[in-house]
Order: structure tokens, then C-alpha cells, then sequence
């Protein structure tokens, strides 16, 4: 199976060769912004000139392919892009925009004591770690270097080798088993088969010693731009202890998401998630700190191509599918329940279950609906012809499969028959 895989590793260079590798970096932003500049200026003569009446074939012709936010913002324009839409690109700035250049020429090679890289023009590089791993993919002729990328990231120096890597056939230790992850602020994570998955909350524990670090940095002589000051080594002693400090916290979230989703990819063959609004959850401010400490969006990142490696499928339920408010034993949907509410409790079969593995073993079930393959719930339009709403059924309505695509019996307008409701194509109510 041919795949294309990322190796990350941290280098050690000299101050000679940092000062090379923030050359190189700042030689990139100039070349992006100079392509970009000649591309908005061809993009304003285009419009000037069909404003004059000339035909489409003799406009001014502009530069493609100028980098892949062209692109997005091109397909994202014409709807060809899922997700939210990608603005034009904007100029970079060296004080906003984070340090890196990408080679795709040249001598680009891991050396044999796989503890130095070459790249083009920078020469040899130490690295903070071995590079044994990919070393031996290339030497065996399973993995192949497409590009190489360094980039600045806090006060360290890193590089990145997109490589093409041709992995053996995976498949997971149970293939016929389906678990759901139901992922939260209190627990990180239930699953349906009743394990939890505890929160380790890395920012709130690393909170004190860095808000100590922020303090001090503040009260020693920064930089300013203004005045042209520059700033005092207590000064960048501070901002490096700090960087160190933020980083740790990065890495340490990094490393248990992907031993979680390692393991679920590599044990069970249907994994469920949920589609959850992110940037919407965030803007509540007296949770924002702590969903962003959870990482939501990274575990279903990752989930989403190590499945693929594992040959297993991940499933991924619709933002409105109320995985919370059904009853996982009969199937009675609850019209509210709020977030404070850690019981789940079913009015009509009586059912006393921790809400969040309700939601997961409800997401399990999911897998049953969707059929094989890798799929989202649901895939057609809902009746409404928006694919989904917010609408729920009321208390001890019981939710049945309805035909895909289908309105309910005699309605084609957006409001839904009282006593019905179009959540989305599972739910029929009677």
C-alpha cells in the first residue's frame, strides 16, 4: 500500500547555520510575496480589461499554481473545496508568519551516521535525533523523499521529509468489531465497550509555571519596533524558557492522542466518531481553554488516516445526529438535555446510563446504518433539501429508519408536520 507519510525531526544547527536557514526562510516570504503581488496586479488588469469589453481569450493571462492557497481559495470559491471557505492568500510578514522554506531539488539525503541531513545550498545539518527510522525505509527502497521542509517552530529549528513510503498490509486485531468514541471535556474519551479514556488536561497542569514564565518575561526589556530597541538577554532567556514550556505542553498532548488513536486503529475495525463544530465550541469563553486543550479535531485527524493504514474504516456521524439524547436501549429521544446533566435517564424504559457512553454505544450503532466502506451519516439530502436541521423529536418518540432522501407523507414544504421532524434521514417519528 502506497501511502504519503511526514518524518519530523529536530535539528541542532550552528549559529552560522541558523542564520542561513532564517536567510533561506526570508528569501522564500520574499519570493511568495513578490508572486502574489504579480498575481493580484494581473488580477486587478483582468478586471479593468473585461470592464473594457475585451473578450475572455485576450485577457492578461495570470501565474498558476502559485502555492496551494491559490488553489484552495480557487476551489474553494467554486465549491469544489469541502469545509470552510479559504480566503485569497495574503502577504506574509516576517514578524506574523512562522520561519520555513521546502526544497524539492537537489541534494536532499539522510548521511550514513543517520544523525546528519543535506539539504540544498545549506549543506550538512545536525540532527537532535536519529533518523534511523526513515533511514532504513529508504535504504530498503520502501520510502521515497518527495520534499524537505524546515520551519522555525518556538526557538527550534525542525525538518520535514514528505516522503512516499510503500507500507505492508495491515489489519486490525479485531476486524469485525465497532466501537464509538464519544470525546469530552470531563473524560477525553468513552467508548462504547464501557472504557474511559481519562483527560490529562496538559495546559491546566502546566498552567502555574507558565504563567510564572509570561510574568517574568514581561517585567525584563523586550523589543520595539517603534523605537528601534533591541531586546535584553534576560529578556530572550525568558522568551526561550517560555517557548520551552509551551512546547512541552504540545508535545506531550501530541504524543498520548497518537498512542490513543494508534491503539483504536490497530484493534478495532470500525471506528465511529463524531463531526463536531470546533471553532463554534470554542467561542463559548468559559470553555474554550479546555476544549482546546482536549486537541477534538487532531483525534478525528488522525483516526481519519490511520484507519486507512489499519484497513479498517472510520465512520463519521452528522453534526446533528443527537448521539447524546437517544436512548441506547430503546431508542426514545429526548427533545433536551443539558450539558450539566451527567445521567442519562429514558422516561419510557427507564434506562439510568452515564450520558457520554450512552452517546458512544449510540454511535456504535451507527455502523449498522451506513453499510461498508468509509462514510458519512448521513450521505443524501435530507427532505428539507439542507441535508440536516436542528429540529429533535420530543420526549418518548422512538426513532425509526426512514428511506434516504424521502419527505414525510404528504409534505413538501420546509416546515415539518407537527408530531414529525427531519433531523436527518434516520429519523421518522410515530
Amino acid at each position: 500500500m502506497i501511502v504519503n507519510q511526514g518524518y519530523r525531526f529536530a535539528l541542532d544547527p550552528t549559529p552560522a547555520q541558523q542564520r542561513a536557514l532564517v536567510s533561506h526562510a526570508g528569501a522564500s516570504r520574499k519570493a511568495f510575496n513578490w508572486a502574489l503581488g504579480l498575481v493580484k496586479m494581473q488580477l486587478d488588469q483582468r478586471e479593468a480589461e473585461r470592464s473594457y469589453g475585451i473578450a475572455t481569450g485576450e485577457l492578461t493571462s495570470g501565474i498558476r499554481n502559485l502555492v496551494r492557497g491559490l488553489d484552495a481559495w480557487r476551489d474553494s470559491k467554486s465549491g469544489k473545496r469541502k469545509g470552510p471557505s479559504v480566503r485569497f492568500p495574503r502577504f506574509k510578514s516576517k514578524h506574523r508568519d512562522p520561519l520555513s522554506c521546502t526544497f524539492t531539488t537537489g541534494a536532499i539525503r539522510i548521511e550514513a551516521d543517520r544523525r546528519h541531513v543535506t539539504l540544498p545550498r545549506l549543506g550538512m545539518l545536525r540532527l537532535h535525533e536519529s533518523a534511523r527510522k526513515l533511514a532504513r525505509r529508504i535504504e530498503a527502497g520502501t520510502a521515497r523523499v518527495l520534499s524537505a521542509t524546515v520551519k522555525r517552530d518556538g526557538n527550534r529549528w525542525f525538518v520535514s521529509f514528505a516522503c512516499e513510503v510503500d507500507k505492508a498490509e495491515r489489519t486490525p486485531a479485531r476486524p469485525d468489531a465497532v466501537v464509538g468514541v464519544d470525546v469530552g471535556v470531563s473524560q477525553l474519551a468513552v467508548l462504547s465497550t464501557g472504557e474511559t479514556i481519562a483527560n490529562p488536561r496538559h495546559l491546566a497542569a502546566a498552567s502555574r509555571h507558565l504563567r510564572r514564565t509570561a510574568r517574568r518575561l514581561s517585567r525584563r526589556i523586550g523589543p520595539d519596533r517603534r523605537t528601534g530597541q533591541k531586546p535584553s538577554k534576560r529578556w530572550l532567556r525568558a522568551k526561550a524558557e517560555l517557548c520551552h514550556a509551551h512546547a512541552r505542553v504540545a508535545n506531550r498532548r501530541h504524543d498520548g492522542l497518537h498512542k490513543l488513536t494508534s491503539r483504536l486503529a490497530a484493534t478495532y475495525g470500525t471506528v465511529v466518531v463524531e463531526h463536531l463544530n470546533v471553532a463554534g465550541m470554542v467561542r463559548n469563553r468559559r470553555l474554550a481553554r479546555a476544549i482546546s486543550d482536549c486537541g477534538f479535531a487532531t483525534i478525528r485527524q488522525q483516526l481519519t488516516y490511520k484507519t486507512v493504514w489499519n484497513a479498517g474504516r472510520l465512520v463519521v456521524a452528522d453534526r446533528w445526529y443527537p448521539s447524546s439524547k437517544i436512548c441506547s436501549g430503546c431508542g426514545a429521544v429526548k427533545a433536551k438535555l443539558p450539558l450539566h446533566v451527567r445521567l442519562f435517564v429514558c422516561t419510557a424504559c427507564g434506562m439510568r446510563l452515564d450520558r457520554d457512553l450512552n452517546a458512544s454505544r449510540n454511535l456504535a450503532a451507527l455502523a449498522s446504518i451506513t453499510g461498508t466502506g468509509v462514510a458519512v451519516y448521513p450521505q443524501p439530502q435530507g427532505w428539507n433539501g439542507r441535508g440536516a436541521d436542528r429540529k429533535i423529536p420530543t420526549t418518548g418518540q422512538v426513532a425509526v429508519k426512514r428511506p434516504p432522501g424521502t419527505a414525510p407523507a404528504g409534505k413538501t414544504g420546509t416546515v415539518p408536520p407537527q408530531g414529525e421532524t427531519s433531523n436527518h434521514e434516520l429519523f421518522r417519528v410515530h
